[in-house]
């Protein structure tokens, strides 16, 4: 009997990828379904009558979320597939809202094995996003031709989200503005990303970073304006300059950064747990974090207030239903 249910579930997956190109044509934006579905079961802490639900924690609000988003990276530093990515998200995916393929890394694999990731992920209620292999996309000649080819190519894989950056780039403003609009007009969500330092993304070291310079946090305010404006749900704060690669972090920067922009429509990238760990303490379990993917777990019992380290230890609480 077993065999049979075997047979039938491979003949419906195989069914559901018999074609690249039918993935959802919706915009699903960096919030994800509401409706909640049986691959999101209620955690153990969730459950009052059988689980722990007895014990303290800091609830969190259901999917979507536009406060306390963790986006998490997908393969870069270390390979994965489908098979990995279940595990992460049949464990972990109430925790997890958005999946990033860092740099160009999802041009990498093999087109069936990356529309499966994205789709895994869809199940869960994961919006997927690219990450800012726009920079490489804007050194071709025939760049307009380049990018639209890029973008349509994005969309029919399944990606929610196109991810802007410029770290290597000298990009002027009213030209990233077009390519927001482009990409919206692509059905696609922009998500431009921000930072104070120049040659930004490539794991650069620290001496290498100082020597080209840094620029004013008011750049990233002034240019974070202009994207809200244009209807950006979302902008990513680059942590090289900040928290990544330097010899003191520049936590005046993220302060100068949040007096003028809305916390909830920032995401800080803190691939580090010394570095998500500071901005739980400082600004509590409502902010936005992109991280490794095998950092969920950590990162969600620190935002929980279930565990943390010396600093933060029973010491992240809540004041809400």
């Amino acid at each position: 009997m077993s065999s049979v249910r075997s047979i039938l579930n491979l003949q419906t997956r195989l069914s559901r990828l018999g074609s690249l190109s039918t993935t959802s044509s919706c915009r699903r934006g960096l919030a994800t379904a509401k409706v909640p579905s049986e691959t999101s079961p209620q955690t153990l802490l969730q459950d009052k009558r059988h689980g722990f639900g007895f014990l303290r924690s800091n609830p969190r609000p259901a999917k979507p979320r536009k406060l306390g988003v963790t986006e998490i990276r997908g393969p870069y530093y270390s390979a994965y597939g489908k098979r990995h990515l279940q595990d992460v998200l049949e464990t972990m995916s109430y925790h997890i809202d958005g999946l990033k393929f860092a740099g160009g890394s999802f041009s990498l694999l093999p087109e069936r094995t990356l529309v499966e990731m994205i789709e895994l992920a869809h199940e869960y209620d994961v919006y997927v996003s690219t990450g800012g292999f726009i920079e490489h996309v804007l050194t071709h000649a025939d760049v307009l031709n380049v990018v639209d080819k890029y973008l349509k190519k994005c969309k029919d894989l399944g990606f929610d989200v196109v991810e802007l950056s410029s770290g290597f780039l000298s990009f002027p403003p009213d030209d990233w503005l077009r390519l927001i609009e482009k990409v919206h007009h692509n059905g696609l969500i922009a998500k431009p990303e921000l930072g104070i330092q120049f040659g930004a993304g490539g794991d650069t070291s620290a001496a290498e970073l100082e020597t080209a310079g840094q620029s004013d946090p008011f750049r990233v305010v002034s240019l974070g304006k202009k994207f809200l404006d244009a209807g950006v749900e979302r902008l990513m704060i680059e942590s090289e300059g900040i928290t990544e690669n330097v010899k003191t972090w520049r936590t005046d920067a993220i302060q100068a950064i949040l007096k003028d922009l809305p916390m909830e429509r920032l995401m800080f990238e803190a691939a580090d747990p010394k570095v998500f760990n500071w901005y739980i303490r400082e600004f509590g379990v409502d902010v936005n974090l992109f991280v490794d993917h095998s950092q969920i777990v950590q990162l969600s019992s620190l935002r929980s207030g279930i565990w943390g380290m010396a600093d933060t230890f029973g010491k992240v609480v809540s004041y809400r239903q």
